[in-house]
């Protein structure tokens, strides 16, 4: 299944309904509503999807948006906060997301994981790319002095994310609805790489399960701490869907595929027709870029 974000179009659309009614244009059966759904856009698109004219593949964490917040905010209330009350506001807006999946008929919401207080271990590596002192001995020492501190400070981060996640497991459950954990492109981000085995472990299907973003894992790569392809060969699975956009070096994401430097042919053999396959483009990427981008992934990955 191939869906489109509406991270490209939401925010030059006051009618719900003509936002996907672009999308739709551009051939897809499917959308995603992304983390930029404002409550205004609600009434266009119950009505886009009780007239047929589109379906929703999945939510992104918080959709819609909470009330008095106008753009986009998925790091707006963390899982893994220390402060009690951002947790609690986290599920509150949370099962809003679950709720809003079942009145729209949408199977799965993509999650963010929550982040750890650590330095800009991100901002310093992505200095040295643009140096190109990739692979250098400084490069190298910074990519050991995070991995050490993630080690040393994710526990109790990591923790306060798990806890807040089971108190929506069962509400996940009970809706019929699926959890994406996606990969997060900052150092400082969760889960931790080497976590996502004991995460999904912890928490099973049906209602867990791994959501691939391709270009936060190249990102990732560039940085030092994966191999994408290897990455993904491992969570395979229990992968549920993709973000699909490209990344320029270094670490520049949200480019239409094709426009980077992602291998796509390297991660077609876990690309499955059950998948959800969403693009995920910038809203600054024109018409004709994003019709070629999906003519290009498709020759690629194939039609389904």
């Amino acid at each position: 299944m191939y869906s489109f974000s509406t991270c490209w179009n939401s925010a030059r659309h006051t009618d719900g309904r003509a936002m996907l009614r672009e999308i739709r244009e551009l051939g897809f059966d499917y959308a995603e509503l992304s983390h930029g759904i404002r409550i205004s856009l609600l009434p266009g698109i119950f009505e886009a999807v009780k007239a047929g004219e589109i379906r929703i593949s999945s939510l992104h964490n918080f959709c819609p948006l909470p009330v008095g917040v106008e753009k986009a905010a998925p790091n707006l209330y963390e899982f893994s906060s220390d402060k009690e009350r951002d947790r609690q506001l986290a599920v509150k807006h949370t099962l809003n997301t679950l709720d809003f999946a079942v009145k729209i008929g949408a199977p799965l919401v993509v999650l963010h994981f929550g982040s750890m207080d650590l330095k800009d271990y991100t901002g310093k590596l992505k200095e040295l790319l643009e140096r190109g002192e990739k692979g250098s001995p400084k490069f190298q020492k910074i990519v050991a002095e995070a991995n050490a501190a993630r080690e040393a400070k994710k526990k109790k981060f990591f923790d306060h994310a798990c806890d807040t996640l089971r108190e929506l497991y069962g509400e996940a459950k009970h809706r019929g609805v699926k959890f994406g954990i996606e990969i997060r492109e900052a150092v400082e981000e969760l889960p931790v790489e080497s976590d996502f085995a004991a995460l999904l472990k912890e928490f099973p299907a049906p209602v867990a399960y791994y959501w691939h973003d391709t270009g936060h894992a190249q990102i990732k790569q560039d940085l030092g701490f994966i191999d994408h392809a290897k990455f993904l060969a491992e969570r395979a699975d229990r992968l549920a869907g993709f973000h699909i956009h490209d990344v320029k070096f270094p670490a520049r994401d949200h480019f239409p595929p094709g426009g980077g430097d992602i291998d796509f042919a390297a991660l077609k053999p876990f690309v499955k027709p059950e998948h959800i396959k969403v693009f995920e483009l910038s809203p600054k990427v024109p018409l004709d870029s994003v019709t070629r981008s999906i003519a290009h992934l498709k020759r690629i990955w194939g039609e389904e």
